[in-house]
C-alpha cells in the first residue's frame, strides 16, 4: 500500500523545457497528484533543480518546489525531504548521487530511477553500477533501454520494470483526420502534395535522430513529395542542415518551420501523410505515439525503443537508419497507403493513454 507513503520525486527540468524526458516528468507528477486526490496516497513532493515555476495542471504548488539552477540549495533540500520521505524517484541518472546519499542516511529507503535512453545505454562509473546493482529500482520506457541495462551494466532483469511514456494526460484526440486548410494555405500546399514530417530538437550533440537522412532520401523522391521539419535548432545545426538542404537544391521542398506552439502541434501532425525520424539513438519516441494519436503513421529506426512506441509494426514500420533505399522505398510505401486512422488512433490510445500508464506506475510504487 502507498496510501500511507511519503514520495519524493527529484527532476532536472519538469516545466522549463520541452523535450522528451520532461514530458515523462510532468506526466509522472500528474500520476502523483491524482493518486493524491484519488486518496491512494497520503503526501508527495516534486524538486526541480532548473525550473521556477510549476504548471498547475499537472502538480499542486504546495507540492512542488523550483530552485531555478540553484544546485547547493536544491541539494540540501532533496538530502532532508528525501531522509523524511518513504520513496525516492529520480527522473534522471545524473541525480543518482542523491539516491545513494539518502541511502546512506536511511538504508531503508526505496530508490527508483527512470532510464530512457542514451544517458544509461553506455558503460557508468563504478560506484554507480554498483549502487544501481545493489539497490536501486528502474523503471526503463522501452524494451530496449531495459536489454541496454541488462546488457551493459549487469542489472538483473527483476529489478527492472518496463513502463513506455504516454501521452499527455491532457491530450484530447482529434475526432477528424482531414487536412487543416490553415496550414494547406501557410505551406502553399498543391492538391497532391505528400507530406514527411518530423518534429524534435535539432541540435549539433543529437545527430542521430535521423532527419538528415530523410533530406538525402528526398532528393531523389518525387517532387510532389516535401518534408517539414520542425523544433528548435541551435546555430551550428541549422547550419548543417541548411547545407545539406543547398547541396541537394531542396529549398522549395525542404521547410524548416522552427519551433511550433503546443497549440499548433496536433494540426502538424494531421498535415503529414507520414511522420518519419529513423533514428539510431531513441529511448522511447513520443512523438511517435503523438502522430499514431492523430491517425498518422510513423517511420522509425529499428535498433532503439522505437519499435516499443510503433507496437512492432502496428502503428508503422522500423527500418535500418543506415539504409537509404529501404528508407526510400518505405516512404513511398507510407505515403501512398491507405488505412483506417480511426482505428489507427484508436490501438493507440489504448496502449498508451495516461490512465493506463497511472496504473502501471501505481502497481511499481505499491511493491
Amino acid at each position: 500500500m502507498i496510501s500511507n507513503k511519503k514520495i519524493l520525486f527529484l527532476t532536472l527540468h519538469t516545466f522549463s523545457l520541452t523535450g522528451g524526458i520532461e514530458k515523462v516528468c510532468r506526466s509522472f507528477s500528474k500520476v502523483l497528484q491524482d493518486l493524491l486526490s484519488e486518496g491512494k496516497l497520503s503526501e508527495y513532493e516534486v524538486l526541480s533543480m532548473y525550473d521556477t515555476n510549476p504548471d498547475l495542471r499537472y502538480v499542486e504548488q504546495k507540492s512542488f518546489r523550483g530552485f531555478n539552477g540553484g544546485r547547493i540549495n536544491f541539494a540540501i533540500q532533496a538530502l532532508i525531504k528525501g531522509y523524511y520521505s518513504d520513496i525516492i524517484i529520480l527522473s534522471h541518472i545524473n541525480l543518482l548521487v542523491f539516491g545513494w546519499f539518502i541511502k546512506k542516511l536511511n538504508p531503508k529507503k526505496r530508490i527508483i530511477l527512470f532510464a530512457h535512453g542514451i544517458e544509461i545505454w553506455e558503460k557508468l562509473s563504478r560506484w554507480k553500477t554498483n549502487f544501481i546493482r545493489k539497490q536501486v529500482e528502474i523503471i526503463a520506457v522501452s524494451r530496449y533501454t531495459a536489454h541496454k541495462i541488462e546488457e551493459v551494466h549487469q542489472i538483473s532483469p527483476d529489478k527492472i520494470e518496463v513502463i513506455n511514456n504516454c501521452l499527455n494526460p491532457f491530450f484530447v484526440a482529434p475526432n477528424s483526420f482531414g487536412k487543416p486548410q490553415k496550414l494547406i494555405n501557410r505551406y502553399n500546399l498543391k492538391t497532391d502534395t505528400k507530406v514527411l514530417f518530423t518534429l524534435n530538437r535539432l541540435s549539433s550533440t543529437e545527430q542521430y535522430k535521423g532527419y538528415d537522412k530523410v533530406i538525402e532520401a528526398l532528393a531523389e523522391l518525387p517532387e510532389h513529395i516535401i518534408y517539414i521539419l520542425s523544433g528548435k535548432a541551435d546555430l551550428a545545426e541549422e547550419q548543417r542542415i541548411k547545407k545539406l538542404i543547398d547541396k541537394h537544391q531542396l529549398q522549395q521542398r525542404v521547410i524548416l518551420t522552427g519551433f511550433i506552439p503546443d497549440d499548433e502541434i496536433q494540426n502538424h501532425y494531421l498535415l503529414a501523410d507520414v511522420f518519419v525520424m529513423p533514428s539510431k539513438g531513441e529511448g522511447f519516441g513520443i512523438s511517435f505515439i503523438e502522430a499514431a494519436s492523430c491517425g498518422c503513421r510513423s517511420i522509425t529506426g529499428n535498433a532503439d525503443g522505437s519499435i516499443d512506441a510503433i507496437l512492432n509494426g502496428v502503428l508503422g514500420q522500423a527500418i535500418n537508419p543506415e539504409d537509404k533505399a529501404g528508407l526510400l522505398c518505405v516512404i513511398l510505401d507510407e505515403v501512398n497507403s491507405i488505412y483506417n486512422k480511426k482505428e489507427l488512433q484508436e490501438k493507440c490510445l489504448e496502449s498508451f493513454g495516461f490512465e493506463g500508464y497511472k496504473e502501471r506506475i501505481r502497481g511499481v510504487l505499491v511493491n
